[in-house]
This record gives C-alpha cells, structure tokens and sequence, in this order.
C-alpha cells in the first residue's frame, strides 16, 4: 500500500489548529487519510472545522476522552508553547503511537526526555505554501519508528505537499534556513523587485502586480521545465542586454548569492541556539 492510500485506523490527535495545523487538517480530511477521525486540542477552537463530523475539538489536554488511543500525536503548537503541550501528551507514549513534530527549534531528544528514549519521534519542517498545497517537508525518525509508521508521517505531511526524509536530524537546522524560512526570502524579493521597480518609474500598481506574477511564473517554469535554474537564467540572458547588465550586479562578488549564503547561514546559526 503507497503512502496515498493510507488510512488510519485509530484517531489522529493534533495539538494546536493555526495556520500549519488547519493547513494539514484541510489536507488530511481531504485526502481521506483520517479514516478514524481527528480530534483536535486548541484553546481557540478550531471555527473552520465546525461543520465535519470527523473532528471533534477540545480546549485543552484535560478535556481530552481518558480512553483516547491516538495512532498519531502531531504538534503544532508554536515552540514557546511546547513546554506546556509536551508533558500532558506523554500518557499517549508507547510502542503503537508516533510523535510528529513540526515544531522549529525543537529537537528529538526534547520529546525523548518527555516520552523515554523508546519512543516513536518524527521531527518535520514544512513550509507555509503548505497552506495552498504547495509545501515542502523534510522529515527525521528516531530510530525507534517503525516503516509503517515512517510511512504514515510521509502520508500525513504528503497531503500538504512535498515529502523528504534524513537521517541526519543535523540537516534540519539548515533545512530550516533553506526551506523553512525561504518563502520570507522569496516574498521581500517580490516586495524588492517591485519597490525598484517604482524607483525607475512604474506606478506602484503595475510594479507590485509585474512583480509579483514575475516571481510567481518563474517559480513555476524552474518547477516544472526539464532544465536546472543555471539554464533556465542563462536562457533569459542576451549577451549585452538588459538583462546582463541587471545580472552583472546581482551577480557580483557581494550580490545576491554573497547575501543569501549570509542569510542562510545566520538563519542556520539562530535554528541550532534555539534547540540549545
């Protein structure tokens, strides 16, 4: 059985219904795997849900069924909020259960101190055009989870896009950096190519739509075209145009690639002080 044909047969618990978790939730409902039914923890609801009668929300752990037998302990909880979340979830420990964590900054042996050094943790770091479908997920095992249960993390990160796996749980920190945090990098270069475009004279309107749908096709063409981004830019580039002269800049020795190894670095650096 493929990882798309999954479905479980015991309850799903996720903690915490934000952006991410409701993105997954939509994807889970959506793609059938949650045979069993979702029950979710969040102190505000979780509003656009209300109507399926495969979700059942709770406002905190305490309120949770005492017999509740979850195949699956999601946290999606913000990491300033796991404190709280963790320890009230370790009653759920066991052979049969697995930990996924999308939590950044967070690491294995966090959860392990929580639910012994036995127990079934998936570490992940999706990104926000998982809101959309569109995501990417790189996921860690410990190496207490099992194929079946590495195949039902790959499912339930699958529904909301790409899945990766590594075995080393030191990539995620620059997995973080890259993947993580680089929609942010892709949107200040939408908000930058249009700002310089107003510098040279195009109403803020036109700029921020040429812009925007400029980054947006782009991405799609490196996506889907047969050639790597090397080919696809030097397809674009005139030798002695405008584009050229654009690149000779960008390109130099502190352009975009000097700026971006510095950003990636630092964002790499902050990932790893967080974890401790």
């Amino acid at each position: 059985m493929s990882p798309a044909d999954l479905r479980l047969t015991r309850p799903l618990l996720l903690l915490g219904c934000g952006r991410m978790g409701g993105a997954m939730l939509s994807g889970w409902l959506e793609s059938g795997i949650a045979g069993a039914g979702v029950a979710v923890v969040d102190p505000v609801g979780a509003p656009d849900f209300a109507d399926s009668d495969q979700v059942t929300v709770y406002e905190t752990m305490a309120a949770l069924p005492r017999d509740l037998d979850p195949e699956v302990v999601v946290f999606a909880v913000k990491p300033q909020q796991m404190d709280a979340a963790a320890p009230d979830a370790a009653r759920f420990a066991g052979p049969g259960t697995v930990f996924l964590s999308i939590a950044a900054g967070k690491p294995i042996r966090y959860f392990a101190g929580y639910f012994g050094p036995d127990a079934a943790i998936v570490r992940a770091m999706p990104n926000t055009p998982a809101a959309i479908g569109q995501g990417i997920a790189v996921a860690c095992p410990s190496p207490a989870v099992s194929n079946s249960q590495i195949a039902i993390c790959t499912a339930l990160l699958g529904a909301i896009g790409e899945v990766l796996k590594v075995d080393d749980e030191a990539l995620i920190d620059p997995v973080t950096a890259v993947s993580g945090s680089g929609p942010a990098y892709v949107f200040l270069l939408i908000e930058c190519l249009a700002a310089a475009g107003v510098e040279a004279g195009l109403p803020r309107e036109l700029a921020d739509r040429l812009a925007l749908v400029t980054v947006a096709g782009a991405g799609q063409l490196a996506l889907r075209g047969d050639a790597p981004p090397a080919q696809l830019r030097k397809n674009v580039t005139s030798p002695g145009g405008t584009t050229q002269a654009a690149l000779d800049i960008l390109m130099a020795k502190d352009g975009l690639q000097s700026l971006m190894t510095r950003a990636v670095a630092a964002a790499t650096r902050r990932g790893r002080e967080l974890a401790g």
